[in-house]
């Protein structure tokens, strides 16, 4: 029998509270129209983010009343390094708390000044840390990510003639690195080849040029290698990672994607001189290099949560949850971003809601449709969150938790959206009143207009 099943079983359950829509039009107005001032509890299913939202299993659990709380040299410290040695290849592991302490880092001790990081397409922790540093972020988008209904399998490609133009133009010594962001999270979580990878490692080779993978989702990205991917069928998930890290000088990878865990981080290099300079840095601001501001019980249940993450059954299991939602938006007539990627669905927030121009937001008002139409809250990837250096889609992304939800929850999901998208025309725009310089999108304050 051909399906697709829940590779676990369910062994502790949390409440969730039921509102009424009334009840979630208050909340949303008190909220400014910010999915992220609305409390947790207020909400009945959560896509705001995949990131450090994953159940836990009961071998992570045990681990955590396992682990080692030693200042320094703890064995849950050495069981996590070796974990990740044996995954990545990699000889320097640095724990940092979550990702972007882990990119803090790294631009701190490379960018600056005149420097410029060209990338596939940099999430908005990664490019604030490169800005945050006086260096440049460039988006080198691959020419197949710009259209929506395209079903090209790799559309987080980097487009490696756009990267030849740009070192030829600035000069590889103001290049430090370039990041590779595997799936390429702002694009519609699409995976990237191991062809292309293997492109951008030779030209930054020949270039001087460090290539490190911002690698949160690494384990989904090889699973899509191996299902898309000419010749890569036969290949284990396991040695399609192993080639994917032995590609790269180095990795940013958020443990609370697919790491399984709700909070951790890593950094990792291959460099000696960098690695030192890291390791001074980090004992500064996050922790000695053993623990990277994490409790030993953490990096128990990293360690676990990298190892479980390989199991093809679950990663079999993850991406078809994940594309069907995709499909059911699609046989609705709501167009997503094609084909769906790993972690979430993507929809066309301009072609659901034509009459709302971009200027006014289209992706925040379908986060804020979905809220107060079913208690589902979701998140915008555009204009709110990427400002002036957007030049990408408006879109609205539906992050799939890891084994959180049932198939059940995720029909309620597309019920709820189809409802909104047949009454699509009494969607109204919005405006900012309110907002940061630096990663708006988290405290920005909207009105209806």
């Amino acid at each position: 029998m051909d399906r697709t099943i829940e590779p676990f079983k369910i062994k502790m359950v949390e409440p969730i509270k039921l509102t009424t829509r009334e009840q979630r039009e208050t909340i949303l107005r008190s909220a400014h129209f910010n999915m992220f001032q609305i409390a947790a509890e207020d909400v009945i299913i959560d896509l705001l983010t995949d990131s450090g939202t994953s159940a836990m299993s009961s071998k992570q659990w045990s681990g955590i009343l396992d682990g080692d709380e030693s200042y320094a040299g703890a064995r849950s410290w050495y069981r996590f390094e070796s974990v990740i040695r044996d995954l990545t290849g990699m000889p320097h592991v640095l724990p940092t708390h979550q990702g972007r302490a882990s990119e803090r880092i790294l631009f701190e001790l490379v960018g600056g000044p005149g420097k410029v990081i060209p990338g596939n397409y940099h999430f908005d922790t990664t490019r604030g840390n490169i800005e945050h540093s006086g260096a440049r972020a460039v988006d080198l988008l691959t020419e197949e990510a710009s259209h929506t209904r395209s079903r090209y399998p790799f559309k987080g490609n980097i487009d490696v003639n756009q990267l030849n133009r740009l070192i030829d133009d600035v000069g590889a010594e103001q290049i430090p690195l370039c990041v590779i962001t595997i799936t390429n999270n702002s694009v519609g979580g699409q995976p990237v080849s191991l062809e292309n990878l293997r492109q951008t490692h030779d030209i930054c080779q020949r270039s001087g040029i460090k290539l490190f993978l911002d690698a949160a989702r690494f384990a989904e990205n090889a699973w899509l290698i191996h299902e898309r991917e000419s010749g890569q069928k036969h290949r284990s998930v396991r040695e399609i990672v192993r080639e994917m890290f032995d590609l790269a000088d180095g990795a940013m990878i958020s443990a609370k994607k697919d790491g399984l865990v709700n909070i951790g981080g890593v950094l990792l290099m291959r460099e000696d001189d960098l690695a030192q300079r890291a390791d001074s840095l980090l004992i500064l601001t996050e922790g000695f290099v053993t623990y990277g501001g994490l409790a030993g019980r953490d990096l128990e249940a990293m360690a676990q949560g990298f190892t479980e993450v390989l199991d093809e059954d679950y990663l079999a299991y993850r991406i078809a949850s994940v594309a069907y939602l995709g499909q059911r938006l699609l046989d609705a007539g709501i167009q997503i971003i094609e084909p769906p990627g790993g972690h979430a669905i993507y929809i066309d927030a301009c072609e659901f809601c034509p009459h709302i121009p971009a200027e006014q937001y289209p992706g925040q008002s379908l986060v804020c449709a979905f809220y107060r139409h079913a208690g589902i809250r979701a998140v915008e990837i555009g204009s709110v969150m990427f400002g002036k250096n957007h030049s990408h889609k408006e879109l609205t992304r539906l992050a799939i938790p890891r084994r959180v939800y049932t198939k059940s929850q995720i029909d309620y999901v597309a019920d709820a959206i189809i409802e909104v998208h047949q009454q699509r025309q009494t969607l109204r725009g919005l405006r900012i009143t309110e907002a940061s310089q630096t990663l708006r999108h988290f405290t920005a304050k909207f009105a209806e207009l």
